[in-house]
Formats: structure tokens, sequence, C-alpha cells
């Protein structure tokens, strides 16, 4: 004779955890968009890159955001070189950034200025240099592979605070000559996450 016996056990636990704050972010990014146009006025090509925000671009808008530091809104975009020269860190500074070099092959006395506009009431909050756009007025046979963003104008100029920078993404490098005109518009949004 067979004697079947069965035990069941039920086992049940619970854990309520309290938040003892509530948790914010925000995101910010920005994106280049440069178009060229050759002497006739006709677009050669058009690139559109988001930038990397370097560590010392991030720590300038806490500073002058949050502690009230001294401001002033003077921004600048310069252009760089080819892939073999370009190369964004985020440690990079406007003193101190060996993967790119600027290019300079262009008639302005200084970097064309980023002049904003107003920025939108909205989640994310977008500004941009659409109204004014920087232009450079080429006046040499060289690459362009990106664009940056600083607060010094000196063209060619290890000065300033650098805020951003962005390759060129596919196909990358672009060429220019003696008469192109390259136009960058910067678009920068700031969204809670």
């Amino acid at each position: 004779m067979f004697n079947e016996q069965a035990k069941s056990t039920d086992l049940v636990s619970s854990t309520v955890q309290k938040s003892k704050g509530v948790a914010e972010g925000i995101r910010g990014g920005g994106v280049f968009t440069v178009t060229c146009f050759d002497k006739d006025g006709n677009l050669k090509w058009e690139a559109k890159s988001p930038n990397l925000v370097v560590n010392v671009g991030l720590q300038d808008m806490n500073t002058k955001y949050f502690s009230g530091s001294t401001y002033t809104a003077a921004w600048y975009i310069g252009l760089y070189g080819a892939a073999s020269s370009n190369d964004p860190a985020a440690g990079d500074t406007m003193s101190s950034h060996a993967g790119w070099t600027e290019v300079t092959a262009y008639s302005q006395a200084t970097r064309p200025a980023a002049t904003f506009g107003t920025a939108t009431t909205a989640d994310p909050s977008v500004i941009d240099n659409s109204g004014s756009v920087a232009v450079f007025s080429i006046n040499g046979t060289t690459t362009v592979g990106g664009a940056f963003l600083t607060s010094d104008d000196t063209k060619g100029g290890t000065s300033g605070t650098l805020f951003s920078a962005a390759d060129f993404e596919a196909p990358g490098d672009r060429a220019v000559v003696n008469g192109d005109t390259v136009n960058v518009t910067y678009t920068f949004s700031l969204a809670a996450t």
C-alpha cells in the first residue's frame, strides 16, 4: 500500500520603500547646421551635426546661471579641419584641443558672431542664431570637418571659453574653395528629463 503525503507552504513578503526626494534632471544639446554656396549662390552641400558640449562649456553655463558670475552674451562660431586632424573631446578647451585644428581660410578678420534670438517657452526650450547666421567668406582651398562655439572672436586664437564642437556626420569632411560662402546656424535645446 502506498502512503502519499503532500505539504504545501506559501510564503508572502513585501517591502515598501519611500523616496526621500524628487529627482529631476536637465538635458542640453545643440546642432550645427552648415551650408555651403558656390560663388554663384548655388548650394554645394549641407551638413547637420549634433555637438559635444565640452566640460568647460558645462561649467561655464552652470557658473554663470546659478552662481551669477559675470556674464557677457558674446559667442562666436569657428570652423575646423579635415578628419585626420579633428576629434573633439569632452576635455577640450580653446587653449588645448589636440584633436582638431581651426580653419582660417576666410576673409572676415574675426570669427563670425553667433547672435541668438529669444528662447522658446517650452520643453524643450530652444534658442538659435537663425535670424543672424554666421557667415564665412572662403578665400582659399581647404577642407572643413566641423564647427565650434566659443566666447572669443580671435580668428585662430586660443583664448575664451570653448562651449561646444561637432564633427560633420557622414559623408564627413567637405571641400571649400575661394569664392564659396559657408553659413552656420547653431541651435541649442534644454529639456527637462
